[in-house]
């Protein structure tokens, strides 16, 4: 009997998160996804040694070296002004913010834990600076928050080769990890929940229901990634089924795949490690321009990491490779912001937006001065030009568009290109190239 009650209220208790799910308000998805680009930040105490943020606990940095770092942390340049102006310079729409990796440090004024930036040298909220400087420059703020906690008594695993702690008790973890994530929600006004650490065994799929449902409880409106669940496919980031739950996907460290049905976003380092590490090789201005607009033309937003100094500041570096691509988005940004990815796939040497009548081209390679793509469905082409530039020569059959652009007209790093149609760009189905 004892069994059969509990198999009934896990179906009715699945259902009722689905409903859930299924019941978030279209706008608030579609808000989300027009804004294309964010910015990802790691940072902690941990960049006082330049390696790996919480991963390198208790093997690049001894464990208790580690654990306390935080007794020297003292960012002294630390800027939110300055961060967050940085962000809107480079055409960015969103933050998020690491306030607890799996380390379990947190990098606010949380009541729950003495493991917190108010312990350190440097004594301030950090995240509330960066909250309120979001706010000034209408930048949606979001937070990154781990659900495992290696450190954390009652979390069960530690770190050394998953280690189990005899003593733990997970269902006081849990209540630790709900008040934490309500001081994001009802203190500091988080608008996303970016969680990780869910791969881990202690973490169950009914955990990852009923916490998805709890926060919903204190904001309906906050957005909610896949990894409070255990539907994400590794890397790839994907939930393969809506038994599971959350909002939008994040493949990472890779352009996720073509899908304009379901929202998603590539987390992607501006470097190769997430938290800041001393020369750390840099993407080139090519790069970063193409892992963008590669992502959105395949239906996704890019979440950028940048990994701030242990004084607080982002290197200049990175701030003028984030500058050069917010002079692009300028120019350009129409291109990218509330666009729909396609109907074109992207491609090595080319990904496609589209918007209303329009069918934006962005070309990163071509050998000799004509294009030729497939026709876009039953359209036909009115006009073709250089986006803010000249108009192009273009010849249209059944079959396929040809389009000349002579090598003066070829933009260095990509050259965009806006088709005008006489129809509605959205209801051409995705065509291969």
């Amino acid at each position: 009997m004892k069994t059969l009650f509990s198999l009934i209220f896990t179906l009715l208790f699945s259902l009722s998160v689905f409903a859930q799910q299924t019941s978030l308000k279209p706008e608030l998805i579609k808000n989300f996804q027009d804004m294309k680009f964010g910015m990802f930040i790691h940072w902690g105490p941990v960049t006082l040694r330049g390696t790996e943020i919480g991963w390198s606990r208790g093997h690049q940095v001894e464990m208790n070296d580690y654990d306390n770092l935080y007794k020297e942390f003292n960012p002294v340049l630390f800027d939110a002004d300055k961060w967050i102006k940085t962000l809107k310079d480079a055409g960015m729409k969103y933050f998020v913010f690491t306030t607890r990796h799996h380390d379990g440090f947190s990098m606010w004024d949380t009541k729950f834990s003495d493991y917190n930036i108010m312990n350190t040298p440097y004594k301030k909220d950090v995240l509330m600076e960066l909250k309120n400087a979001c706010d000034k420059y209408g930048i949606m703020f979001g937070t990154y928050y781990s659900i495992c906690d290696w450190r954390h008594p009652n979390y069960p695993i530690s770190r050394i080769e998953g280690v189990e702690k005899p003593d733990a008790d997970m269902d006081k973890f849990y209540l630790f990890l709900k008040n934490q994530t309500k001081e994001l929600i009802e203190k500091y006004g988080t608008k996303i929940l970016w969680f990780d650490g869910e791969w881990e065994k202690p973490w169950t799929h009914e955990y990852g229901q009923d916490f998805y449902s709890y926060l919903k409880g204190l904001n309906e409106n906050v957005l909610i990634n896949n990894r409070v669940d255990k539907g994400r496919k590794g890397m790839e980031g994907t939930t393969k089924s809506k038994e599971f739950a959350g909002d939008f996907d994040t493949p990472e460290q890779r352009i996720g795949s073509f899908d304009i049905e379901n929202p998603w976003e590539t987390c992607m380092t501006i470097c190769n490690q997430w938290a800041w590490k001393p020369n750390d090789k840099m993407k080139s201005y090519d790069q970063c321009m193409q892992t963008l607009l590669k992502t959105v033309g395949g239906g996704g937003n890019l979440l950028f990491n940048v990994g701030p100094m242990l004084d607080g500041r982002m290197e200049q570096r990175q701030i003028d490779r984030l500058k050069q691509m917010g002079n692009w988005l300028k120019k350009y940004g129409e291109s990218v912001y509330g666009t729909t990815g396609g109907p074109y796939k992207p491609t090595e040497w080319m990904s496609a937006t589209r918007k209303g009548d329009k069918i934006y081209l962005h070309v990163f390679s071509l050998d000799g001065e004509e294009l030729k793509i497939p026709v876009p469905g039953n359209n036909q082409v009115k006009n073709c030009s250089i986006l803010k530039g000249k108009k192009l020569k273009f010849e249209q059959s059944k079959k396929e568009l040809i389009i000349r652009i002579p090598a003066e007209q070829k933009l260095n790093v990509v050259t965009t290109i806006v088709l005008k149609l006489n129809g509605d760009s959205g209801k051409i189905e995705p065509i291969e190239i």
